[in-house]
C-alpha cells in the first residue's frame, strides 16, 4: 500500500474531523491502525483538537454563598530550644527502607541470628577450602554461593562441587535451605 495524494487527503479529512486512527485504517484499507499513527505523527497532525476542547464549555452555576467560616485557632508557639540542648538525632529508617549505596556492606541480615551455630561454623571452614571462583567460571556442578561485596576486588564465589539438585555446596545448603518448620515460627 502507498501513500498517494487522495488517500493523504483523507486521512487529513478524517483526522481533522476526529475520527479514531482504527476508523480511519478501516476507511482507507490495507493500512493499520499503526501505520495510520505513523502518517498523522510525519504528516505533523498529531496535535488536534479533542471533541471536548472544541465544545463551548457550559456555563458554570454559581455556588450559593457559604456560611460565615469560623477562624481556625491559632497554631501553639514551638517549645523555645535551649541552647545547651543537643539537637535530636533523626531516627532511622527500619531496615528495609534504607538505601545502602553500592560498594557499603550490608546491616546484619535477622535470619543470620536463626541459622545454626553448627552450620556458620562448617561454612566458615568450608569457605577456606573454596574454590574462589569468578562469574565466568562458574559451571551447573560448582557452587553459586557468593562470598564478599559484588562492588569490591574481593569479590568471588564458593565453587565447590553441589549437591544433587541444588545450586550449592553442602555447607552452603545448610545455611540458604531452612527446614518449613523453623521459617513458620520466624514469622510469628
Amino acid at each position: 500500500m502507498s501513500w498517494t495524494d487522495e488517500r493523504v487527503e483523507l486521512l487529513k479529512k478524517m483526522w481533522g474531523e476526529g475520527q479514531s486512527a482504527s476508523q480511519i485504517a478501516k476507511e482507507l484499507g490495507g493500512v493499520t491502525r499503526n501505520a495510520v499513527i505513523g502518517k498523522v505523527h510525519r504528516l505533523g497532525l498529531s496535535n488536534r483538537a479533542t471533541a471536548s476542547a472544541t465544545a463551548k464549555p457550559e456555563p458554570k452555576v454559581k455556588p450559593t454563598p457559604k456560611a460565615e467560616a469560623k477562624p481556625k485557632p491559632a497554631p501553639k508557639p514551638a517549645e523555645p530550644v535551649k541552647a545547651d540542648a543537643e539537637p535530636a538525632a533523626p531516627k532511622p529508617l527500619p531496615a528495609r527502607k534504607q538505601i545502602i549505596p553500592a560498594g557499603q556492606p550490608l546491616p546484619p541480615q535477622p535470619s543470620a541470628n536463626e541459622i545454626s551455630p553448627e552450620a556458620l561454623a562448617k561454612v566458615s571452614e568450608i569457605e577456606k577450602k573454596a574454590k574462589r571462583l569468578s562469574l565466568m567460571e562458574l559451571t551447573e556442578r560448582t557452587c553459586k554461593w557468593p562470598v564478599g561485596d559484588p562492588a569490591t576486588e574481593d569479590f568471588w564465589f564458593c565453587g565447590l562441587p553441589v549437591q544433587q539438585g541444588k545450586p550449592y555446596c553442602e555447607a552452603h545448603v545448610g545455611v540458604a535451605f531452612q527446614p518449613m518448620s523453623s521459617r513458620r515460627d520466624r514469622r510469628r
